[in-house]
């Protein structure tokens, strides 16, 4: 990946403070041509992909699911801690969020079934409006943890019978590795996944070593503590003490997209290995667009399919 952030120009944001109910102060960021841009290459796998179940005759046998597991999220209803990896509130995210659950109900084929999954009572409330503007969908709207919802989901489904796609696009580093391995372990679930490169992984990687809680959730996130080796160097001038000022962080942009990409290769399928980097105003990327396929047998066809649509 050594030209990944090079794919787009500067995006210009519009930015102001909103009040929500709470009577909180929450801060908000308003994106620019590629938050379309990102609806409009979900819309053609989604499309690729059920065309494909329709017009083969033994695909047909298989029920199709499309999951969106952070389906209302894009913003929070409390203030971000210091401890917290979220550092910026980003709407740009809910409108993809919220566009991409319009985008999979107007998918033609469609899936035979749909889920969307928000921990939210709000915007469980939003969504049950949506499913009402498609009587003739099976949509099945649930208030849990993104988590909790997949990890039991892939468990419970004979996926000697069934197919999906999962979307994901948290507005942090929430996505667990257990939850990617579940997927992965299905053989049978097409994975798009935003990676919060720099919204979140980056920014918890501080020039020294994070502090302890942030530890733990790039733990949880990529499944190993390698990342401590591959991201830190020990310091030349590090003194006889171990202490937080004895390591310096080594890694950029490029090199924690490329082990991400790597953790996915260790329990996909197939892995499409050129991500879409997106970019703020200051031309920093701030998420990765991935795609994986666990299903053996179709992973290098959907792989192809989604390299075509990743090129920028």
């Amino acid at each position: 990946m050594p030209h990944l952030y090079r794919q787009y120009g500067c995006i210009i944001y519009v930015r102001h403070r909103r009040k929500e109910r709470t009577g909180m102060t929450i801060d908000h960021r308003f994106g620019g041509a590629w938050t379309q841009e990102k609806l409009t290459r979900l819309s053609k796998y989604l499309t690729a992909y059920t065309r494909i179940f329709h017009a083969n005759e033994q695909a047909r046998w298989y029920t199709t699911h499309y999951v969106d597991a952070f389906a209302g999220s894009g913003f929070r209803s409390d203030q971000p801690t210091k401890d917290s990896p979220v550092f910026v509130q980003d709407e740009e995210a809910a409108e993809f969020l919220s566009g991409s659950a319009t985008i999979a109900l107007e998918v033609d084929p469609t899936f035979n079934k749909y889920w969307f999954v928000d921990r939210k009572p709000d915007h469980v409330n939003a969504l049950n409006e949506l499913k009402a503007r498609f009587p003739d969908r099976i949509v099945t709207i649930l208030q849990d943890d993104a988590n909790h919802f997949l990890r039991e989901w892939c468990r419970d489904l004979d996926w000697k019978k069934n197919r999906a796609v999962v979307f994901l696009d948290p507005y942090g580093a929430q996505v667990e590795w257990p939850t990617i391995q579940d997927i992965a372990g299905t053989n049978a679930i097409d994975l798009w996944l935003l990676f919060p490169l720099g919204q979140a992984v980056n920014r918890m990687l501080t020039r020294h070593e994070p502090n302890a809680s942030w530890a733990k959730r790039l733990d949880r996130l990529f499944g190993t503590q390698v990342w401590r080796d591959e991201f830190y160097r020990r310091s030349a001038q590090a003194s006889l003490f171990e202490d937080s000022a004895s390591t310096e962080k080594v890694a950029d942009f490029n090199s924690i997209g490329k082990f991400f990409i790597a953790r996915l290769q260790s329990v996909f399928a197939e892995v499409s290995k050129s991500p879409l980097a997106l970019f703020n105003s200051k031309n920093v990327p701030i998420y990765l667009l991935c795609f994986a396929s666990a299903n053996p047998k179709g992973g290098k066809t959907a792989v192809k399919i989604a390299n075509h649509i990743l090129r920028s």
